[in-house]
């Protein structure tokens, strides 16, 4: 099996695997006062340091929760309960047309329940500008939600520009920065975003554990009651072992990201090269773009077949979003960069990691090209 999805999630890595079996075998609650429990609450506060450490910002930022999803939804409709605590009213919330359904889902949300959401369109290459986003600023504008780098199209949004612009005016951003640790640089506190959400399983650490972000000082209502963990924010018992090994993880993806990065790069475009021959190939990638994806179309091709025939010929990709899977919509991200329905069928996203090797590319670009042709006939 040649696995090339790691933008959906990227396999454990046996350091994190030994790591959460160490964890795991602690018999505590972190929140109980006795040694037991201390035990499990040091191991969980190493873990959350370790991620802070790599991330570059102070451990008591950090939010532990279930991953990126949950950490939109909070950010959201976290942002809009304390907006109508204080002004009685909905605001108005900016977004975008190319996010993760993760923000695009509670955004419709408060759409229903009175929000003014404004979702910006990207231009021809999945990009904002930051005076686009200046126009749409309002007085009662309570939070900019922008991915930093997209899940389907690895395009890579100007966060500190964008950032500085919402900041101008006083109002919160929030950047879903889940595809960005291990192989983008990253500078929260320099960016001066006040939200940005992260999932462990994306840099090789467990799945159903991530972080939220909350710059010093800014606050966050919790959506969700019954505890006093996590500062209140986050109410609940903290996943001790998957902490832990996620701080192990990410500690080592970092460590390694500037070698991953050019490693990436040169699988990409190695991939690229391997496919460039099949007829009316398109690339939908932007240059400059996280070189952990490749999405492409194939004109004429269904893409779940493309995905049957590649799945029998030992390849994994994917059509898109992993949370999306299964819908047989077309990808919202690819229609709105201008794809019409039907090219956006025929596209898949193959993404790749550290492990990926040069021999696994040339295959992989050898049977698209097979399951092109079986998908076209």
């Amino acid at each position: 099996m040649i696995y090339l999805d790691y933008a959906a999630t990227h396999p454990m890595t046996p350091e994190a695997l030994t790591a959460y079996a160490r964890a795991a075998a602690l018999p505590g609650n972190p929140a109980s006062v006795h040694a037991a429990g201390q035990a499990a609450r040091e191991r969980l506060e190493e873990g959350r340091a370790q991620v802070a450490a790599a991330l570059g910002v102070d451990p008591r930022t950090l939010i532990a929760n279930a991953g990126g999803t949950e950490g939109d939804n909070h950010v959201l409709l976290g942002v809009a309960q304390a907006w109508r605590e204080a002004h009685g009213r909905p605001g108005h919330l900016v977004t975008t047309l190319t996010e993760h359904s993760a923000v695009l889902a509670p955004a419709r949300w408060l759409a229903a329940q009175g929000w003014d959401v404004t979702f910006l369109p990207p231009d021809r290459e999945g990009r904002y500008a930051p005076d686009q986003l200046a126009e749409v600023l309002r007085a009662d504008t309570a939070l900019v939600s922008i991915h930093h780098a997209n899940n389907e199209t690895g395009t890579v949004q100007d966060t500190p520009a964008l950032a500085a612009v919402a900041a101008a005016r006083g109002v919160p951003y929030h950047t879903d920065a889940v595809q960005a640790p291990g192989v983008l640089a990253l500078d929260l506190t320099g960016w001066g975003v006040r939200f940005a959400t992260f999932s462990a399983h994306k840099w090789g650490g467990p799945r159903g554990v991530g972080f939220l972000y909350l710059r010093r000082g800014a606050a966050l209502p919790p959506v969700t009651l019954g505890g006093g963990q996590e500062g209140g924010v986050r109410p609940g018992t903290q996943n001790t072992a998957g902490v832990y090994a996620a701080g192990v993880a990410l500690t080592h993806a970092q460590a390694a990201r500037e070698a991953t990065h050019a490693h990436l790069a040169a699988l990409r475009d190695r991939f690229l090269e391997g496919v460039a021959c099949i007829p009316g190939l398109r690339v939908n990638h932007p240059p400059g773009g996280s070189p952990k994806v490749a999405s492409v179309t194939v004109p004429g091709a269904d893409g779940e077949a493309l995905l049957m025939n590649l799945d029998l010929l030992g390849v994994c990709a994917s059509a898109g979003s992993a949370c999306a899977a299964g819908t047989m919509q077309p990808s919202h991200v690819l229609t709105a960069l201008g794809l019409s329905e039907a090219e956006a069928r025929a596209s898949l996203r193959f993404s790749f990691g550290a492990a990926t090797t040069p021999a696994e590319v040339d295959a992989a670009a050898a049977a698209l090209r097979q399951a092109a042709e079986f998908s076209r006939a």
